[in-house]
């Protein structure tokens, strides 16, 4: 019968270690799952990001933002195999997820060195609820560690927002910062500043929107939502300010498209409501309705790496730099 640890049994047993909070974001309707592991350092992170993607199984990416670990992962179970690593280089994969009631279960396996990753790192992470141990508790030499970890379900969710300042006070990022670290019952994760087109009319100096991301319990959506928007009410200096809302993990391809767009050309209210309403992404005028295009085009540029603070033309001439220098060494 397995044996069962909650995170403070677990440190009192294998002593303090190096994770420090586990979510489990959860979009039922995609069949997907977004896991973020945060660490103390980059070093474990790598490692282990390494490892799970040549394991397989069930994982489909993996990227590593400093000391954070992003998976993206289906919804079910697969078989995963360590390829050249044996017991002896070790080896660490996630092999199942499943969702019951509102908890989020995660199936682990790690050989020799990995073990201690998933025995005894992650189960003492903030946010486990508790861990199963299936077969052996010793970790590292030659051991094999089965473990299923029970984390609450949470969701995805971004807000956008833009025409919050004037020429004269205020700045768009600068309140979607402020928004995200006020947020109740949500823990905030991200925050992006998104160039836009510098040639739109309407621009104060920078021409930019915001995003910010939270993971949120299911039931606590809609409040957030609200807090958001009685927030940017409260904050903003501009009669033109809207937001746009997603709660998913895969932004809608319409929505990027028109977010990249949004960078080069100058669109319009109608062009911003039209794309939403396909994608179903909320736009909510705040105290006005010019806000959305640039809310709208937040999301759709979130996951876009540095392109989401930069300008197309900065990438066309980054990228043959780049390739000159690789051609060169």
């Amino acid at each position: 019968m397995p044996e069962t640890l909650t995170p403070d049994e677990v440190k009192k047993r294998f002593g303090q270690m190096f994770s420090d909070r586990l979510i489990t974001m959860i979009d039922e309707s995609a069949g997907k799952a977004r896991i973020i592991e945060m660490c103390t350092a980059q070093g474990p992170v790598e490692w282990d990001a390494v490892n799970r993607w040549r394991a397989g199984g069930i994982v489909e990416r993996i990227d590593v933002h400093g000391n954070w670990l992003i998976m993206d992962t289906l919804i079910g179970e697969k078989e995963v195999s360590f390829g050249p690593v044996s017991t002896v280089t070790g080896g660490q994969a996630l092999k199942a997820v499943k969702v019951k009631n509102g908890i989020v279960e995660t199936s682990w396996v790690g050989i020799a060195g990995a073990s201690i990753g998933i025995g005894a790192c992650l189960p003492q992470a903030k946010g486990v609820i508790r861990t199963e141990y299936e077969g052996t508790m010793e970790l590292g030499g030659s051991s094999e560690v089965n473990v299923k970890i029970y984390t609450p379900e949470m969701r995805h969710l971004i807000i956008g927002m833009d025409d919050t300042d004037s020429n004269e006070k205020g700045a768009t990022w600068s309140l979607g910062m402020r928004l995200g670290l006020k947020m109740p019952d949500a823990i905030f994760l991200q925050h992006k500043i998104i160039q836009l087109n510098h040639h739109a009319p309407h621009k104060t100096t920078n021409c930019t929107s915001t995003a910010v991301s939270f993971a949120v319990p299911p039931n606590k959506v809609s409040a957030c939502v609200k807090f958001a928007e009685d927030f940017i009410a409260d904050e903003t200096v501009s009669d033109q300010t809207s937001m746009a809302v997603y709660c998913g993990l895969e932004i809608p391809p319409e929505v990027m498209r028109f977010g990249i767009r949004a960078k080069e050309i100058v669109l319009t209210i109608e062009e911003a409501e039209e794309t939403a309403r396909k994608a179903s992404v909320q736009l909510k005028e705040v105290t006005g309705p010019r806000g959305k295009i640039g809310a709208l085009a937040a999301i759709g540029c979130f996951e876009l790496g540095l392109l989401s603070a930069g300008l197309m033309e900065d990438f066309r001439e980054y990228a043959p730099t780049q390739t000159r220098e690789a051609k060169r060494d």
